[in-house]
């Protein structure tokens, strides 16, 4: 299979993706949202950017605590999904991250490892444009994996079946990526995707955010906001000002 440098486009926009993926635990995001909020020490009158936002479970969630949100994703399907709860303070757009920003946001939330998706170059332009898009004294929180636990544990083969569906799972790490290849059938017809995330170490996140004038404040190993272990901890999450 060709290299789909813009693979996100497609795959994200299938009902195979949402298939696949539905067993994403709300209760985890919404713990998540809590203990941020709560740590953050938010305020209603701030408002919040969740980008990607997806269907907007993130971002529902938020705005269900009091704030006014905003979500924003490439995705048309995802953002019809996300629409169906959208009120006075929770609004949807559709925007592609590696443009600059409409509006600007007292905090902006990339979460659930949805950044690294391209180069380098592109990458610190996505991080320009989100600082681009803080208010005065705002917030930027990244959650992205912990490449050294994945590099660890890596399952390099697997079937997952879903709806009928048996999605064979290719994972490898080369070329700076970590890649999966998802291959099923459906209806007599194969599909081939490919998902692909740069390997970014919180080394490699300082120099991004050297170049973007972002500093990390605090990380996190999880979702309950435990201290960050390269070794053993699940997630990178990063505080940025």
């Amino acid at each position: 299979m060709e290299t789909n440098k813009e693979w996100f486009k497609d795959w994200f926009d299938t009902d195979f993706y949402h298939i696949l993926y539905d067993e994403r635990n709300d209760e985890e995001a919404e713990l998540f949202m809590k203990n941020l909020a709560s740590f953050l020490k938010l305020t209603p009158k701030q408002t919040i950017l969740d980008m990607p936002c997806g269907k907007g479970r993130h971002a529902i969630f938020l705005n269900s605590l009091g704030f006014t949100v905003t979500g924003a994703d490439l995705s048309k399907n995802n953002l019809k999904l996300a629409g169906e709860f959208k009120n006075e303070n929770l609004s949807f757009i559709q925007h592609d991250m590696r443009e600059p920003l409409p509006s600007q946001y007292d905090v902006i939330v990339n979460l659930f490892t949805s950044f690294g998706y391209f180069d380098d170059a592109v990458n610190s332009k996505v991080l320009q444009h989100l600082k681009n898009g803080l208010k005065t004294n705002g917030i930027l929180v990244i959650d992205f994996l912990n490449v050294e636990k994945v590099r660890k544990s890596i399952v390099k083969q697997e079937v997952i079946t879903k709806n009928d569906i048996n999605f064979y799972i290719d994972k490898t790490i080369s070329g700076g990526f970590i890649i999966k290849k998802i291959m099923f059938s459906d209806d007599g017809k194969k599909y081939n995707f490919e998902e692909r995330v740069r390997y970014i170490t919180l080394q490699k996140f300082e120099a991004y955010f050297v170049l973007a004038n972002l500093k990390v404040k605090h990380t996190f190993g999880d979702y309950h906001l435990n201290p960050f272990d390269p070794e053993s901890s699940e997630r990178l999450i990063m505080i940025l000002e």
